[in-house]
């Protein structure tokens, strides 16, 4: 059950990462951009109060004794990303939510996603997700105890 609840939770994480990430980071390239000063401005705190959740997320699950799953989801998907990126720069491009037929919000989160894909960051990201499925601790459950198993089998 723990697994399922991992695949849930990374199936979140990757959202999180890739439309909030995205969102936020094209929020603080424009603040960058235009000299704002982000105490003046609501949109670049909030962009900032996003990055401070993600991080808080990402560090739950590379941290936190939950399923490896929940890691996996999200580092395939970045990696996989990158790895298009790598091979056609145009097709990646393309996956993100940039038509102009979108929602604005959703426009400036694609944009960031292209951002964060070209800068390198979402590959990082990937790599540092994988690690902790690569440790065989946290595909086990949790510890039992051994004087449990007695009582249940009636010994």
């Amino acid at each position: 059950m723990r697994h399922f609840f991992g695949l849930l939770l990374g199936a979140l994480l990757a959202a999180v990462l890739l439309f909030g990430g995205g969102w936020a980071a094209q929020e603080l390239v424009r603040g960058a951009v235009s000299n704002v000063n982000p105490s003046g401005d609501s949109r670049m705190l909030i962009a900032l109060g996003v990055v401070a959740v993600v991080g808080l997320l990402l560090g739950l699950v590379l941290a936190g004794r939950v399923s490896p799953l929940a890691a996996f989801v999200p580092s395939i998907a970045l990696l996989a990303w990158t790895v298009v990126y790598a091979l056609d720069v145009t097709r990646a491009a393309g996956l993100a939510p940039t038509a102009t037929s979108l929602h604005e919000e959703v426009v400036q989160a694609g944009r960031g996603m292209v951002t964060l894909l070209s800068t390198g960051v979402y590959g990082a990201l990937g790599v540092a997700l994988f690690l902790p499925v690569l440790m065989p601790s946290r595909w086990a459950g949790p510890p039992r105890d051994e004087e449990d198993e007695f009582e249940e089998q009636g010994y």
